[in-house]
Order: C-alpha cells, then sequence, then structure tokens
C-alpha cells in the first residue's frame, strides 16, 4: 500500500512566492510612481495593526498555558534564568562583534562634518522621547496601571508579567483551577486560527509597505551612506556565522534550514519592517519544531525586549560613525563605556514605530561629548537599517528558544530536524537520508547519525 503524498502547492499558491511577487511589484511602483506608491501605506498600516490585535491576548494564552502546564514555580524561574543569562552573553558578543567592525572599517572618518551646520528638526522628536528613556523608567513601565491597562496599550513586557502572575496563581491553585487553564488552552488555539487568517492578507500588507517606503526614501537615498549600510549588515552576516551558527551546532541543527522554515516570515518582514507583528507566527512555528510551550512563551515575548543583537550591533556602529564624523575623539575607554551604556539602553528597544532610532538618542544623551546633532545624519538610512536590525532580531529570538529548550534538555532534536527539512510548505523538500552538505548545517555534539534504512519492500501484488 502506498503511502499517500500531499500534491504541492502551485507557484502562485504559495505564501513566500505571493509576497515575492509583491515586493517586486512594490519596487517597480515606487521607482516608476512614487506619488503613488506612497499613497499605498494604508494598506501595509492595516495589515500591521491586524496582527498588532491579536499579539497581546495571544501572548497572554500562550505564557499562561505554559507556566501553568510546568506545573513547578521552580522551573518558571530557572528558564527565566537560563533565558537572561543567554540574553545578555549574546547581545555583549553583537555589541563586540560591532565595535570591532566600526574600528575596522571606520566609515565615519574623513567626513568632518561641523556638528553646528547640521539641522536638527528633524530629530527633534526623537531626542524628546529619548530624554523618557532610562534604566529606572525601563523597569518601572514594566508594571502596569491595571491588568486590563497593559492589553489596551499593548505593552509585552506589561502583558508578560501579567501572563507570568496568571500562570503561576494556576500552579499554585492546581485542580481548582482546571477550568481556567483548560480555558486558556481553548482560547489559544483559536488566537492562532485568527493569525492564521490575517497571515493571508500578508502579501497585500508587503505590497503596502515596500511601496510606500521606496517611493517616500527612494533607492537613492542608500548611496550618500552606502558603506555604513554595507559595514552594517557585513556585521549582522558575522554575527549569525560568529555566534547563532556555532549555538545551533552545538544543538545539532541547521542555521541555514531554520531560515528557510521560517521564509514565509523573513519575506513578510523585509516589507514591513515590524517583526513584532510576526511574534505569533514564530512562537507558532517552534511549537511545530517541537519547542515546549512553557519556553515558547517565556523566551519569545521577553526575548523582544532582552535579546536583541540586531539592534545593538546598530547602536555601537552608529554611535562610534557620528563620532568619527563628528570628529569626536573616541579612545577605547570610552568605546568600553559605550557598549556598556548600549547594553542597559537597548533593552526594550522594539514597541513603537522609531523605537531603535529613540534609543540611540537615548545612548547619546549619556554620552554628552558626542554631539546629539549627529542623528540627523542617519535619519535618511534608518529606514533601511531598520530592516536589517529587526531580522537579526527576529532569527536569534527563534534560536534562543531553540537553544534554551536544549539547555533544559527538553528538546526532541530529532524531531527538530525532520520538521526542518520540510520547506516552508510543510512538503520533503531535502530527502530524509540525504548526508548534509550544507555549511552550516551540523549534528548535535555527542549525538550519533541515526543509520540509514534499508531499501523498502515492494508490497506483494494482489
Amino acid at each position: 500500500m502506498q503511502a499517500l503524498t500531499r500534491k504541492p502547492k502551485p507557484f502562485y499558491a504559495k505564501l513566500h512566492n505571493q509576497v515575492i511577487i509583491a515586493i517586486a511589484a512594490a519596487i517597480i511602483m515606487g521607482a516608476v510612481w512614487p506619488d503613488a506608491a506612497v499613497k499605498m501605506k494604508p494598506l501595509g498600516d492595516g495589515f500591521i495593526k491586524l496582527i498588532g490585535m491579536v499579539i497581546a491576548p495571544l501572548v497572554f494564552c500562550i505564557i499562561v498555558s505554559g507556566i501553568s502546564g510546568m506545573g513547578s514555580a521552580g522551573r518558571v524561574a530557572r528558564i527565566s534564568a537560563k533565558s537572561m543569562v543567554y540574553f545578555y552573553v549574546v547581545s555583549a558578543l553583537a555589541m563586540v562583534i560591532g565595535l570591532i567592525a566600526a574600528n575596522l572599517i571606520p566609515t565615519g572618518v574623513g567626513l568632518n562634518i561641523d556638528p553646528r551646520s547640521i539641522d536638527t528638526s528633524s530629530i527633534a522628536g526623537y531626542v524628546t522621547a529619548a530624554k523618557d528613556q532610562g534604566v529606572v523608567t525601563f523597569l518601572l513601565n514594566i508594571i502596569p496601571v491595571t491588568m486590563m491597562d497593559a492589553f489596551a496599550k499593548g505593552a509585552i513586557l506589561q502583558v508578560v508579567l501579567v501572563a507570568a502572575l496568571f500562570g503561576l496563581a494556576l500552579i499554585f491553585l492546581r485542580e481548582r483551577a482546571r477550568a481556567v487553564k483548560d480555558l486558556v488552552d481553548q482560547l489559544t488555539r483559536v488566537m492562532f486560527s485568527i493569525v492564521e487568517m490575517i497571515i493571508t492578507l500578508s502579501p497585500i500588507g508587503a505590497f503596502g509597505a515596500m511601496a510606500f517606503t521606496v517611493g517616500r526614501f527612494g533607492l537613492h537615498s542608500l548611496l550618500p551612506l552606502l558603506k555604513l549600510v554595507l559595514v552594517f549588515y557585513g556585521a549582522c552576516f558575522a554575527f549569525v556565522l560568529i555566534v547563532l551558527v556555532p549555538i545551533a551546532r552545538h544543538v545539532g541543527f541547521s542555521v541555514f534550514k531554520f531560515c528557510r522554515y521560517i521564509l514565509d516570515e523573513i519575506l513578510l518582514f523585509l516589507s514591513i519592517a515590524n517583526s513584532e507583528a510576526l511574534l505569533p507566527r514564530l512562537m507558532e512555528k517552534l511549537e511545530r519544531l517541537g519547542v515546549p510551550k512553557s519556553v515558547v512563551g517565556l523566551v519569545v515575548p521577553t526575548g523582544y525586549s532582552f535579546n536583541l543583537a540586531g539592534s545593538s550591533i546598530y547602536f555601537t556602529l552608529c554611535v562610534i560613525f557620528i563620532a568619527q564624523a563628528t570628529n569626536t575623539p573616541l579612545p577605547l575607554d570610552r568605546q568600553l563605556v559605550i557598549l556598556l551604556i548600549a547594553m542597559l539602553m537597548s533593552k526594550g528597544a522594539t514597541g513603537f514605530t522609531g523605537s531603535g532610532f529613540v534609543v540611540l538618542a537615548g545612548t547619546l544623551s549619556a554620552m554628552p561629548d558626542i554631539p546629539m546633532a549627529g542623528l540627523a545624519l542617519l535619519l535618511g538610512i534608518d529606514p533601511f537599517m531598520q530592516r536589517g536590525r529587526g531580522l537579526i532580531n527576529y532569527i536569534g529570538n527563534g534560536i534562543a528558544a531553540i537553544a534554551i529548550a536544549a539547555w533544559e534538555k527538553d528538546l526532541d532534536v530529532a524531531q527538530l530536524k525532520r520538521r526542518l527539512n520540510l520547506d516552508p510548505d510543510g512538503n520533503a523538500s531535502i530527502a530524509p537520508n540525504a548526508p548534509a552538505s550544507h555549511p552550516l548545517e551540523a549534528t548535535a555534539v555527542g549525538e550519533t547519525p541515526a543509520p540509514r534504512p534499508g531499501p523498502a519492500l515492494k508490497a506483494p501484488p494482489n
């Protein structure tokens, strides 16, 4: 009896192909009819708002369901502690890579810009907002005014706090709150179903967001500071090779295959430039890989405030670039101070439009010898760099959840590899017996490769 195989979808029916077509059409429209392209912005904004409306309740349901399913407050504390250690170590490595890149390729040297000649009117709003950014303010803002206020504002860390307390209460109450736990589990399924319905509209959202970006800023806006942009993306790629690949190799999976597994989300992010809007899809796909719901629920939402490797590289490069461009002396000891300040300021660098730029302004405000006016030099290219830092943040948080699950010895690596051998549509794109040939493919430390099965026996004729 032959096994049933699912017929592959036609080219036009695959979501990632639809997104690619939408992006290509948007770039053409933005280049040829920029005025009309700018008017497409509501399509992208509408899609982001649709996703945004389900993030808070979905994160709440996943965290509550995951924590209550642990059955132990001690395990919650252990996973949280491991997550924070992982986040800070990885973020520090990202900043060191950014620091090395900024010194090896000094993109700002030779510009000789007088800060007094820079028009600062375009950055006034960011500077004002940066005055309210600080470690104490950030920590206090994690506590919502009321539980409902956290959901009304869509403040993810506040929702995480409420959900963690709710989940711990269910652990303490046990069978007395069984009905509530079952209700939350069912609500989680409903929220994921809503997300799937919204995602079908992603090609429309991608078209609107990309058309606006190209029409508003133009591809030519990259040229004046193209060197800085290239160094930034080079540093991001180096971070993947130096940090993420070894982490994945130690666990026993391929970064390349993981990126292919979330290809739909990567392509969509390159259009809408909002990684938080794609958080529900990442959490869902991680659970399909076999990452426990408890780990996904704790690691991914908190990672969006504490595990921002792409943003860390961005902050370090840009601060040093401004110092170089304005001929501000920046010896090594001052650069190390920048690392420490950026480590603190980068936490919470998401949650609102332009947040990365605001946090960069906050970092500069703590370094009075570096002219804040230099921010205006980066305003034109920030939308393009935003995609790079957001994409690294997105991929990094997915890998963090897998790594911490493995650290907890709560991950089936064999199941993980089976799922990653499927293409984005769930079809087997790699023969299960084929040897790993990609340079980013790896076997878990200490894991013995499974023996290849012999040839299948043919069924006897009837």
